[in-house]
């Protein structure tokens, strides 16, 4: 890095925010006008996170991937586990 670039004052993430909360773009034309648009997510678009993106190449890849876990949710028989309460016992004898 060189001497002259000071980040001494830089936050980290200032500009990040999630995507699918949508975004507003400012474009500056030649003649001095400014275009504002907005974007939000179609409806129905799913956004995957960069670690989970890496393993899937394109949405067919994903569909096949979620057909099979509910594939095999469907084939496991779903458990409900009941808290059974432990009997209160006495732990001293009254006089």
């Amino acid at each position: 890095m060189r001497a002259e670039y000071d980040f001494s004052k830089a936050r980290r993430g200032k500009f990040y925010r999630p995507l699918d909360q949508g975004y507003t773009v400012h474009v500056t034309k030649k003649d001095g006008t400014i275009e504002v648009n907005h974007y939000r997510l179609a409806e129905g678009t799913v956004l995957l996170a960069p670690d989970v993106a890496e393993f899937f190449p394109d949405s067919e890849s994903v569909n096949e991937a979620l057909r099979s876990l509910i594939h095999l949710a469907k084939k496991v028989p779903i458990k409900k586990y009941s808290t059974q309460r432990m009997a209160l016992r006495q732990v001293a004898e009254k006089k």
